[in-house]
């Protein structure tokens, strides 16, 4: 394995490591508001579930940057290409918008759904509004994913 190709493949794996991680964080603000808000508010568990899962998302991104950056380097069909310096390090680059973005939207966004869990207790008829509002911070993980989709296809192996 050229060092060209580990940075390429340690840009995968922070894309699906951070990204993951911060996913981790903002389902467990989620969840932990969203247990609490049961024992309130039992009968409300759909909303309480989906708020919980938004955060989410980010992890899934990070997956799918990391896939596709396997996939460049053609590590799945065995036969990975010898990566230059720079190269690799092209790669690398390009996984970080979604790892940074993914790690930091997804704990803020479960933030925002953990306050809109407490939404959900008092009005559950405004628990659409809190979503609403978990998905603008959600953007910007989405920004971060085709910024580093574009970046992986625009880099010549």
């Amino acid at each position: 394995m050229t060092f060209g190709l580990a940075l390429a493949l340690l840009g995968a794996g922070l894309a699906v490591g951070l990204a993951g991680m911060g996913s981790s964080i903002g389902i467990g603000y989620a969840g932990q508001a969203s247990t609490g808000a049961m024992a309130e508010d039992p009968e409300n568990f759909g909303r309480y579930l989906i708020l919980t899962a938004l955060p989410g998302t980010q992890g899934i991104y990070g997956f799918i940057a990391a896939f596709l950056l396997i996939m460049k380097v053609n590590l799945l069909t065995g036969t990975p290409p010898s990566l230059t310096f720079s190269q690799g390090l092209n790669l690398f680059f390009a996984a970080l918008p979604i790892a940074i973005l993914g790690f930091i939207s997804a704990i803020h966004q479960g933030k925002v759904c953990a306050s809109g869990v407490g939404l959900t207790v008092k009005r559950p008829a405004d628990s659409m509004k809190a979503m609403v509002l978990a998905v603008f911070v959600e953007f910007y993980a989405v920004l971060g994913l085709l910024i580093t989709i574009f970046l992986i296809n625009g880099i010549k192996i």
